[in-house]
């Protein structure tokens, strides 16, 4: 990818998406079992698959648009494709700690918990890749993990808060 395809800022655009995607991977892990009652692993793999794949679509549609009169070319699409594919792609490592749970023999509420882990771990640690990318200093770094982590958080609550009630 050149700096052209990013406007300039050719890691930020991809640690973005890295880390939208993976809040919205856990995200989607939450709202999967807002009775109590998980989704089956295989089910869970499924939904984070597809709902990356549809929110990268939509970012790139959305990215394509937003660039004005433009003629739409393969080109762009391929460009604004490459540029947002972070979305997608960082709901594979959760959906991978789910089937991993799963062909272990372990439960479904695990498979769910060990893909939640890994959505939050994945969101901080693109968090951070993208704060020393940027060299930032040693506070920034910790202001972005700490940040991203209490996001992860508050979703891992609010999924908690909604099964009990």
């Amino acid at each position: 990818m050149n700096v052209r395809d990013t406007n300039g800022y050719p890691e930020r655009a991809e640690f973005a998406g890295a880390v939208y995607g993976s809040l919205l991977a856990a995200s989607v892990v939450a709202g999967s079992a807002v009775d109590g009652t998980p989704l089956s692993a295989g089910d869970l793999v499924v939904v984070l698959l597809s709902t990356g794949v549809v929110f990268w679509l939509a970012h790139v549609y959305a990215r394509v648009v937003s660039r004005g009169t433009h003629p739409l070319t393969w080109r762009r699409l391929r460009v604004a494709g490459r540029q947002e594919w972070p979305v997608a792609q960082a709901s594979f490592p959760p959906a991978a700690a789910a089937a991993f749970a799963s062909v272990l023999g372990m439960s479904d509420v695990i498979a769910t918990w060990a893909a939640m882990i890994v959505a939050v771990a994945n969101q901080v640690a693109w968090a951070v890749a993208a704060a020393v990318t940027a060299r930032s200093s040693v506070r920034v770094v910790i202001v972005f993990a700490v940040a991203n982590l209490v996001l992860g958080l508050a979703i891992i609550a609010l999924k908690y808060l909604v099964a009990r009630h």
